[in-house]
């Protein structure tokens, strides 16, 4: 395995070409006040699997793509509810294709 970060996120935006945005959220305890702080930020990852919105994925560093894209989808971790009708529906299309 290879010291590229991998994070594990919800994509929250599929209407770019090629291009998800995924939420990455994280809890952790404040250091001083020991309160549980809940925080997340937000990755453009560059997505050639057909990610949908919904679904978990997990992204990798890769190199810059674009000026704000440096992630990619490595894999589909859960498909979204819901989203198993539309990709079946897909899937029929392009085999009749």
């Amino acid at each position: 395995m290879n010291k590229r970060r991998r994070l594990t996120g919800v994509v929250i935006s599929d209407k770019m070409d090629k291009t998800v945005v995924v939420r990455v959220s994280r809890t952790f305890r404040h250091p001083l006040y020991k309160k549980v702080v809940h925080t997340h930020k937000k990755y453009k990852a560059h997505d050639e699997l057909g990610a949908r919105v919904g679904d978990q994925v997990r992204i990798v560093e890769s190199r810059p793509i674009s000026k704000t894209k440096h992630w990619a989808v490595e894999a589909i971790v859960r498909r979204a509810r819901g989203n198993e009708d539309i990709i079946a529906q897909q899937e029929e299309q392009e085999a009749e294709a």
